[in-house]
C-alpha cells in the first residue's frame, strides 16, 4: 500500500462526516473539517514525496 494513502482516505471521510454535521454544531464541524483537510495534505504531500518513478 502507498505511504500517504491512508491519511489521505481518512482525511477525506473525518471532512466530509464535518461537513455533514455544520448544521447541527457548526464551529465543531469547522474543527472537525479542518482536521480532516490537514490529513488529506499531508496525505497528498507523502503520497506525492514517495511516488515511484516509472522512468
Amino acid at each position: 500500500m502507498r505511504e500517504g494513502l491512508i491519511p489521505t482516505v481518512l482525511g477525506t471521510a473525518v471532512a466530509a462526516s464535518g461537513a455533514a454535521m455544520r448544521n447541527k454544531y457548526p464551529m465543531a464541524a469547522a474543527a472537525v473539517v479542518g482536521f480532516g483537510l490537514a490529513h488529506v495534505v499531508l496525505g497528498a504531500i507523502d503520497l506525492v514525496e514517495h511516488r515511484r518513478r516509472t522512468e
